[in-house]
């Protein structure tokens, strides 16, 4: 019966019609061409609370009358499709078990996902392409539901199966069903245990021989005469809502299997060369051996079910644990991990960096005396005006501009540049364990024998181990949290590799991550931290590429190489470890490029023991103690690097090690810019946890890493070997203590650097066993001198350019030569020879403005012969020769009276102001660097360029 329509008033246009839609749950087209319903006609929540009320069947049949009446639908998201997604007996919470407290995107969505997975197992029949009439003979529609139970026909799970015809239901009522033999699966069924999980538990073992079947809401437990509660070899079986107690589920290829909302209680999975199985929100608790076994590599031979299974893979994204979107890359569109961790948020840190690198220290200048001195003085003196608080703020400028560029990449940006991770991150084969939870047990996930796995959005707590990848098996992870495991979080050895990006790597008892043996993986974007050892470990062959990843607050050291690790550690934060921030030991390899190593209470980069890495490219910052310390037979390229601010020294050598220190800016340090000391490491002279005790056998298992070394050979085939440690064109400024400090026995080759406005002299040697070479080096504005030799030190001078230093040029009481150098504008001596000091002091240009050319005291003897030496405006004579040795002769020295800085300036010009880097002179210690002689002199120009104001010193114009 039709309502009556108003009559419609004379002269008025008609009315269009509005939309109306059918009263839900109404019947066929008859029904519903008699009863319509304005949707506009109620307020909408009062539609949302009518629509909870419909059945799942009803609210589909409404979503497609209209779009208003779709979007209606979709409006009732967190209250009827919540219920009917919490209502359903073979499904749990969908973040469940990790995440239960977090709403997921859509309940709707989560619940079609349900719906859709459920479904999976009964899609094996064949697809007839020639004959798309047959589709609807796939399977009969009219399935039967068996019941078995007390009261029924069929009593057990053997008989129930027996009667069962393909695609049949059977439903078991609550109680307890014992075999007392394995039961074979021959017919493809639906086995659904009746009321709440628990009430319907199976003591069985069963074996799978038909393509398919689906086991729901049912306890396992372990027969007597067997562990394994489920097997299958060939077909696929998925299940739901299931429990496993003590027991094993065995899947061998090619068959797969798809686990959804289940819970393994003491129990584990072992997957045997399968092509695809699936995981998804497990729980795993209690276990004895690894929970997840994934043995051989992914069969070629696939099943019917891997097509769907891939797709559900890609449809079914993990809920995001923090904030970020890597749907451009992944296949399954996962979110990226934020940059803030659970345990505190480190961009605070970041944030304030650049202004933990400025700092109050100035150049070192003359100091103000009358303005008449001042006006004698500014002929000769090298002003430096550019070191002044402009110039400060210019550098913090620069290394702000550091900053940016060392930046952390997102892992998006890193999969766009690197090929193999980003196809890593796409692989989907073997088996993918996605939103589960492994607590309380021995291991997490054990991959061997070239096996395959993915591991999504899950959670490993309080586990011996959560990942184990073995044996040339290759695991990509991503997004997972991995905290308090006893020993190591992810362990990869024997070859082993893949991808371990955007996870959350804390507060385990061994390494955050263990790379050994060869293996060599891909570590992105991870957070590892809070560890009570070391962040990542690698060593006995071990390899990968470690990047841009956030690594702090480790008890040791952030990164720790040994036994031959050989790692590439580049563009990561490695900041507020209580040890170094990258350690190298035991004959450690590696290339350390382009980090930002900062706030480490030891130091930056710690190198002892044949460690022998190349450093490069890094900003050292900030820390408590140096910035790079080279221990007793330490080695290795140190290049490059940005040295600043520490409040120890910026590079610490000990005896017996030879490292390359070149092309660094070495500046602010608290302590020497570079001090190298005799001091050997005794047993305990390691920062905790830093060398000397550690043990990294596994398990019992001796560490026997001298078979894995490589050869020498192979070590040093990328760079030339040293016989003496060479520290060369580095600038050496604004440190707390001398630029260069040196009290050792051993050799040392000093080169092509600029030192320059230190605190105290520019080069110090107060112990020398052995020739230290000083060669070609700028040495300016130092606070006092440019130069002091103790006595008993042997030093060799050449080449070097020692301008405005606050004391004397050069103050020595040891033996050596000094040869070639310009000694120019230093307020004491140019050159001070005293007590018992023997130096051959030939071919030099001396002037000092306030004091002797070269004053020869006490009982020095030596040469002093072929210098030019100006007088100064004092009145002062140019050489002062109190010395009564007989050793002491002094003969063909050429003295002038400068009138000003023209006549200095024309007697400079040939040969031109010193340092001269291009063509060193016969005999010279550059001799053996000839070969990079132009390299050298460029990033020496290019650093004077940016130190000397233009305004300047006429001998900063020359140089």
């Amino acid at each position: 019966m039709r309502r009556r329509q108003p009559r419609a008033r004379p002269g008025a246009s008609p009315r269009p019609a509005r939309p109306r839609a059918p009263l839900p749950g109404c019947g066929g087209p008859a029904a519903r061409s008699e009863v319509t319903m304005e949707i506009s006609g109620l307020p909408v929540e009062l539609w949302r609370l009518i629509l909870s009320y419909l059945r799942l069947p009803d609210l589909g049949r409404c979503s497609l009358v209209c779009k208003a009446w779709y979007e209606l639908i979709l409006s009732l998201d967190n209250t009827r499709w919540r219920q009917l997604c919490l209502g359903c007996t073979e499904c749990r919470h969908p973040n469940w078990p990790s995440q239960p407290d977090v709403e997921p995107r859509s309940w709707r969505e989560a619940f079609k996902q349900h719906y859709v997975a459920s479904q999976t197992w009964a899609k094996s029949t064949q697809d007839f392409e020639a004959a798309r009439c047959l589709h609807a003979f796939r399977r009969r529609k009219d399935r039967r539901v068996l019941r078995v139970g007390p009261g029924c026909a069929l009593d057990t799970l053997r008989a129930a199966l027996a009667a069962a015809g393909p695609y049949d239901r059977i439903l078991l009522l609550p109680g307890v069903y014992e075999e007392q033999s394995e039961v074979p699966l021959k017919v493809p069924v639906e086995v659904v245990g009746q009321g709440k999980l628990g009430d319907v538990a199976l003591l069985a073992s069963i074996d799978q021989h038909c393509p398919t079947a689906r086991l729901c809401n049912l306890v396992f437990m372990p027969a007597w005469f067997s562990p394994v509660v489920y097997k299958t070899t060939s077909g696929h079986v998925q299940f739901d809502n299931c429990n496993f107690e003590s027991g094993q589920l065995r899947i061998h290829a090619p068959g797969t299997c798809q686990v959804k909302f289940c819970t393994f209680s003491q129990s584990s999975v072992h997957l045997h060369s399968v092509a695809l199985g699936l995981l998804e929100n497990c729980e795993f608790l209690g276990s004895e051996t690894a929970s997840v076994t994934v043995e051989g590599p992914p069969t070629s031979e696939r099943n019917w079910a891997c097509k769907h299974l891939a797709a559900l893979a890609q449809a079914c994204p993990p809920a995001p644990r923090t904030g970020g979107d890597l749907s451009p890359l992944l296949p399954a569109s996962q979110a990226g991990r934020g940059r803030e961790s659970a345990g505190g948020s480190p961009g605070g840190a970041e944030d304030g960096a650049a202004g933990d690198l400025q700092t109050d220290s100035s150049d070192s200048e003359p100091s103000a005396g009358s303005e008449t001195e001042a006006d004698e003085q500014a002929a000769y003196r090298l002003s430096y005006r550019a070191h002044g608080p402009s110039h400060r703020r210019a550098q913090a400028e620069g290394l702000a501009a550091l900053q940016r560029e060392l930046a952390l990449r997102t892992l998006p940006q890193e999969l766009q540049r690197d090929r193999e991770a980003q196809a890593l991150a796409s692989s989907l084969q073997g088996c993918l364990i996605r939103k589960c939870l492994f607590r309380d047990g021995k291991g997490g996930v054990f991959v061997c024998s070239q096996g395959r796995a993915r591991l999504e959005g899950s959670v490993f707590r309080e586990l011996t181990y959560a990942v184990r990848c073995i044996q040339s098996s290759k695991v990509v992870m991503l997004q997972n949290d991995i905290h308090h495991c006893k020993a190591s979080g992810v362990f990869l050895r024997l070859a082993a590799g893949g991808l371990i990006a955007a996870n959350n790597i804390h507060s385990n008892g061994e390494a955050g991550v263990d790379i050994r043996k060869g293996a060599n993986p891909l570590i992105l974007c991870n957070q590892i931290h809070s560890g009570l050892r070391s962040g990542i470990v690698v060593l006995g062959n071990g390899k990968g590429v470690i990047r841009s990843n956030q690594i702090y607050g480790n008890r040791e050291a952030g990164v720790y190489i040994l036994y031959n690790g050989n790692p590439v550690v580049s563009g990561n934060h490695i900041f507020q470890g209580l040890a170094a921030g990258v350690a190298v030991n035991e004959n450690g390899r590696g290339q350390i490029i382009e980090n930002v190593i900062r706030e480490n209470q030891w130091g930056g980069a710690d190198i002892r023991r044949g460690g022998d890495p190349v450093l490069r490219s890094n900003l050292i910052c900030c820390g408590y103690s140096d910035g790079v310390v080279v221990g007793e037979r330490g080695k290795g390229l140190i290049e490059g690097n940005t040295i600043y601010g520490n409040k120890g020294c910026g590079v610490w050598i000990m005896a017996s090690s030879l490292p390359h220190v070149t092309n660094n800016r070495i500046g602010h340090n608290s302590i020497y810019g570079v001090a190298v000391f005799c001091r050997k490491d005794e047993a305990d002279d390691y920062p905790a946890g830093q060398g000397g005790h550690e043990s990294f056998g596994e398990e019992g298992e001796a560490a026997a890493w001298e078979s894995d070394l490589e050869s020498e050979d192979e070590r040093f085939a990328s760079r030339r070997p040293l016989s003496v440690a060479l520290v060369e064109s580095n600038s050496i400024s604004h440190n707390g203590a001398a630029g260069l400090y040196v009290k050792s026995s051993e050799a040392l080759n000093v080169i092509g650097n600029a030192i320059h406005a230190n605190r105290e002299a520019g080069v110090a040697v107060l112990q020398s066993g052995q020739l230290t070479r000083i060669a070609n080096n700028s040495i300016s504005c130092n606070s006092r001198g440019g130069v002091l030799v103790e006595s008993a030190a042997r030093v060799e001078l050449r080449g070097n350019g020692i301008y405005d230093n606050r004391s004397h040029g050069i103050a020595s009481k040891g033996d050596g030569l000094v040869v070639e150098n310009d000694i120019l504008g230093n307020r004491g001596c140019g050159l001070r020879l005293l007590q018992a000091a023997d130096m051959k002091v030939t071919k030099n240009r001396i002037q000092s403005f306030g004091d002797y050319g070269i004053a020869m005291l006490d009982q020095s003897k030596g040469l002093v012969q072929d210098n030019l030496i100006f007088q100064g405006r004092s009145q002062k004579t140019i050489l002062q020769q109190v010395s009564t040795a007989e050793d002491c002769v002094v003969q063909n020295n050429q003295l002038l009276t400068a009138k000003s800085r023209c006549d200095i300036a024309r007697t400079l010009e040939n040969p031109p102001a010193r340092p001269h880097l291009e063509g060193s002179a016969p005999g010279s210690a550059l001799a053996t660097n000839a070969q990079k002689g132009p390299t050298v002199s460029t990033r020496i120009a290019a650093r004077m360029d940016r130190d000397c104001h233009s305004e300047g010193s006429i001998f900063c114009t020359l140089l």
